[in-house]
This record gives C-alpha cells, structure tokens and sequence, in this order.
C-alpha cells in the first residue's frame, strides 16, 4: 500500500531514446516507466533528478509535441525524451526540416587525441591540456559550442546548453562515436585544419615557405599548405599518408565528405 505522500504526488510516463539510456537505472533503460513528482517540476528539472543530463537532450515530446525546457509538467503526460542522432531520424521521418546541427566543439583535458582527430575531419575544435570547467563552459556559451566530456558532472552543470558525454575510451572508438551521435558525416572536410592549434589550412606557394623546409622536403615535394594561425606548414609526406589513410578507413563506414588534400 503506498503512503499519503505518494498517493499525492503526480506522475507522467517517461521513455528515453537510444544512448540516453546508458545514465539510467537498469531496470529503467530501453522502456516506459512512471516518474512520480510533487508540484509542477520543469521538464528540464524532471529529465535531470531521473539522472539524464540536461545538455546531451535535443528533443523533448510532450503528448506528441515539441516543448522546451521550460514546460512544467502536471501529471499524466507522456514524455519522450531523444538524444542528438535519434532526434534528427525523428525529424526526417516526419519531413520536417533538420534541426539546426552544432559542429563546433570544445572538449575537456581527457580528449587530446580526439581533438587531434576532429581537426584532422576539418572540424572547429577547441582543446587546451589546462582548460578548467569554467573555461570550456564559457568557450561553449560564448562562441556556441559543444562540450565533449568524459565528466557526466559537467554536463549537469546549469550553465551548459549543449553537450556530449563521451562513451568510448579508444580515440578512434571516440571520434566514430562523435560522428555518428552529431551526424557529421556529409559536414566532414579532411585536412582542411591545423591540429596542432585548429586554425584554417591555406595552400601557400613554394617559394614563401622554402626557407623554413628540411632539404629532403624542399627537394621532393612542390604542393604545401600553411596554418592561417600558427604558420605551421603541411605537404603530403609519410605521416599525411598514415593520416590519409586512417581517413579512407573513417570515409568506408561512416561515409564522410569529400576529402581536400594538402
């Protein structure tokens, strides 16, 4: 028999789609269950005390319709709660438009690697090794980015809009894992970016650079690009062959753009 207390309080059904299951209980993943609540909670606060954080959400279904955030509930809903790539199959099924897709990133301390690989693709990716929460919230509130984090806690954070917590622990595993979640594939434009420091690859004559290449270097090769920011200069020695390669591994499953080449 249930107490006063929880004859009381209201309750709405609620069902998580696809990987928003890895932060609920087991017995909850994969399946509708009854979330009972006291007042009139925002959405926003019900998703988050069931334990899904609130920036790794893109759509919520309230009754079959969109909502933000902000709707409260009353009790006897039915909520459906998506993540990025599940909300977007949601949308095409419909016809409706895509919904406005954020490739910008900024990722915490434990994805050094990832980042590497994010620029290699031609993605705008913030990473410093001594960014602190607060400097990757403000660089993701400011300039409109995604926080991509191996710290659920982060994600919990209020002032986090849009986030990402990042499953897999192999740097490869990760960024497969990335392109799939924020359907990246068609936006990927390999080695058009630093990665060393994200900044733009511009090809750059021979002669602008020559001073600054290894005598093999200048000797063999006559196509370069340069670094818009940090003036690093790139040609297609063995190491762009191992990165090549890896990409042509990336483009066969997960179909990615068209490849630039330096």
């Amino acid at each position: 028999m249930r107490s006063a207390d929880e004859a009381s309080r209201s309750r709405a059904e609620f069902r998580f789609c696809e990987e928003l299951n890895d932060f609920l209980a087991p017995g909850l993943r994969k399946r509708a269950f009854v979330y009972a609540f006291n007042g009139t909670p925002s959405v926003k606060d019900a998703i988050e005390a069931i334990g899904v954080p609130h920036a790794e959400v893109d759509l919520v279904l309230v009754d079959g319709e969109s909502v933000d955030f902000t709707r409260r509930l009353a009790g006897g809903e039915r909520v459906a709660v998506y993540p990025y790539s599940s909300a977007w199959t949601y949308h095409r099924s419909r016809g409706c438009a895509r919904p406005l897709r954020l490739s910008r990133f900024v990722l915490d301390v434990h994805l050094g690697k990832l980042a590497r690989y994010l620029r290699l693709l031609g993605f705008d990716t913030y990473y410093q090794n001594d960014y602190d929460d607060d400097a990757i919230i403000g660089l993701a509130r400011g300039e409109s980015r995604v926080i991509l984090t191996r710290d659920r806690g982060l994600l919990k954070r209020g002032a986090v809009t849009h986030g990402y917590w990042v499953r897999a622990t192999a740097p490869r595993q990760q960024l497969a894992e990335i392109i799939r979640a924020f359907d990246l594939g068609s936006s990927a434009r390999p080695f058009t970016r630093c990665i060393r420091c994200n900044g733009e690859l511009q090809p750059v004559p021979k002669s602008a650079v020559a001073e600054r290449l290894p005598p093999r270097v200048r000797a063999h090769f006559e196509e370069f690009v340069q670094c818009s920011n940090c003036a690093a200069v790139y040609w297609p020695g063995s190491h762009y062959d191992k990165m090549r390669k890896m990409v042509d591994e990336l483009d066969t499953g997960l179909q990615l753009g068209k490849a630039s080449h330096p």
